[in-house]
């Protein structure tokens, strides 16, 4: 499988680099020039990350996350020139995976494009021996081969991170995770953003399956995150 980004932001030069490194390191690379182009470009290329800048004409990188907010199979990480912890938590919020702040190193931006590579190439199907496996939790079950998740039989729609952060705690009830065991085992070593990140994508999570009242995933408070283990929990 060709291993497709695109890049999308209004400045050429910025473009151009970033284009130039990443086909240096063998991979298929399309680019836009503004937010409206970026969608255009993602119906027929299907990339499986997106370069995307925050500030840009006719639409801007939070209006394409919100476009994309179903979206699946696309790993983004956000550009952006304000060094803002608000700016960077609605990014994520927005269902970015990770960011960078203008001015930024090439090489550390093909790390994390690599690693969110890697991420979302984690969604193809799995071996034989997993293709029945579900994982449920009272009305929520996990459909591991399909990577699918549904609440009282209704679809859900949750990006790759959303997926694997919910899984790991499903399979493992009880069992307390520290944010940074989570943003290892989701975002991998070489993700250089802050825990809370994961308590976003936590927020997420609980808005999407329902869980106000944080019943199902529940914060261990000065630690982590553990799931709970109702009678009607297990895996078939």
């Amino acid at each position: 499988m060709n291993k497709k980004v695109l890049v999308v932001d209004d400045e050429t030069s910025i473009v151009s680099a970033i284009a130039y490194a990443l086909r240096r390191e063998g991979y298929e690379v399309e680019t836009a020039n503004d937010g409206e182009e970026a969608l255009e470009k993602v119906a027929t290329f299907h990339p499986q990350v997106m370069i995307l800048d925050v500030m840009m004409p006719k639409l801007d990188g939070y209006g394409v996350c919100r476009r994309l907010e179903d979206r699946e199979d696309i790993g983004i990480i956000l550009l952006t020139v304000k060094n803002d912890i608000v700016d960077k938590i609605v990014g994520l919020e927005m269902g970015a995976d990770d960011y960078m702040t203008k001015p930024f190193e090439i090489r550390e931006l093909l790390a994390r494009v690599k690693a969110l590579m890697r991420r979302v190439e984690k969604s193809s199907p799995p071996p034989e021996d997993q293709k029945s496996q579900a994982i449920i939790n009272g009305a929520l079950r996990i459909h591991v081969a399909h990577r699918t998740v549904t609440v009282n039989d209704e679809k859900l729609e949750l990006t790759p991170k959303e997926f694997d952060l919910l899984t790991i705690l499903m399979s493992n009830p009880e069992r307390v995770y520290t944010r940074d065991d989570l943003l290892d085992r989701v975002w991998g070593m070489e993700y250089a953003g802050g825990t809370r990140t994961v308590d976003i994508h936590i927020q997420r999570l609980r808005k999407k399956i329902g869980d106000t009242d944080q019943e199902k995933l529940q914060t261990v408070y000065g630690i982590g995150y553990k799931a709970s283990a109702p009678e009607a929990s297990g895996r078939v």
